[in-house]
C-alpha cells in the first residue's frame, strides 16, 4: 500500500489591526479634534471651543441660563481630551475593550451605548462636582462602560475554543453581582480606579474624574442587557 502525504492546510493568521469600522470613527473623530485645538485654534478660540462643548458642571446650577449646549455637551465631552497622552491611553483602551463589544452588538447598538455611558458619566460627576467650573473631557466614562461590560461576557468564554471573544450568552445581572470572578474584577477595577484619580496616571496633567469612570462603569455593567444582541443572531448556523 502506497503512501500518501497530505498537505496540512495554511494557518490563517489574524491582522493586527482589525478593528470594527465605528471605532476608527470614533478614534478619527477623537484624534481629529485634538489635532484642531493643537495646531489650529489659537488659545482664545480654544476657550470658546471648550465653553461649548465641554461638561461644565456649573452651566447645570441655576446661575445660568439654559442652552444648547446644555444638552449637547454631555455627549460632546467625550470626544476632547486634556492633552495627545490622555488621547492615546483613551483611544488605546478604547481599541481593546471597544472591539468586542462592536462585535456583538453591532455598530449602532454600540454608538448608542457609548452615548448612554457617557452621559451616566457626566451625570455622576455633576452629582458630585455640581457647583465647579472646571470642564469635564474625555471618553474615559463611555470607555469605563466597555469595561464593565466586559465583565458581562468574559468570563463566560471557553478560552481553547476559536469563537470571538463575547460569543457566550450574556450573564445575567443578578448572576453576574454572585459571581465571585465578576466581583473580584469589580473590586480591583473601583480599586484602581481610586488610586488614579487620587495619584493621577502618568503623562496625563490635571485631575483625573474617577467618579465620572464609576458612573460609566455602574451604566455599562447595569443597562448592557438593553443593547445586547441575542447570541443566535452571532454564531452562524451550521
Amino acid at each position: 500500500m502506497s503512501e500518501q502525504r497530505v498537505r496540512p492546510a495554511p494557518a490563517v493568521r489574524e491582522p493586527i489591526l482589525n478593528l470594527p469600522t465605528i471605532i476608527i470613527v470614533l478614534i478619527a473623530i477623537c484624534v481629529a479634534v485634538q489635532l484642531v485645538q493643537s495646531y489650529v485654534l489659537t488659545p482664545e478660540q480654544d476657550n470658546a471651543f471648550l465653553i461649548a462643548t465641554a461638561f461644565i458642571p456649573m452651566r447645570y446650577s441655576g446661575q445660568y441660563m439654559i442652552d444648547i449646549y446644555a444638552f449637547t455637551t454631555p455627549i460632546t465631552y467625550a470626544f476632547l481630551h486634556g492633552g495627545f497622552a490622555h488621547l492615546a491611553v483613551n483611544m488605546v483602551w478604547l481599541a481593546a475593550v471597544g472591539t468586542p463589544l462592536a462585535n456583538r452588538i453591532g455598530w449602532v447598538r454600540f454608538l448608542l451605548f457609548w452615548l448612554v455611558c457617557g452621559a451616566a458619566a457626566a451625570g455622576l460627576h455633576y452629582l458630585v462636582h455640581s457647583t465647579e467650573y472646571v470642564p469635564l473631557v474625555g471618553a474615559s466614562g463611555a470607555i469605563a462602560g466597555m469595561m464593565a461590560a466586559t465583565a458581562r461576557y468574559m468570563f463566560r468564554v471557553n478560552r481553547f475554543s476559536s469563537a470571538p471573544a463575547y460569543a457566550g450568552p450574556l450573564l445575567p445581572l443578578f448572576i453576574s453581582l454572585r459571581s465571585p470572578p465578576v466581583l473580584v474584577f469589580i473590586v480591583i477595577w473601583m480599586g484602581g480606579n481610586l488610586l488614579v484619580g487620587l495619584l493621577g496616571a502618568p503623562g496625563v496633567s490635571g485631575s483625573i474624574a474617577w467618579e465620572a469612570h464609576i458612573g460609566g462603569f455602574l451604566a455599562g455593567f447595569l443597562l448592557l442587557g438593553l443593547f445586547d444582541r441575542p447570541v443566535e443572531r452571532q454564531l452562524p448556523s451550521t
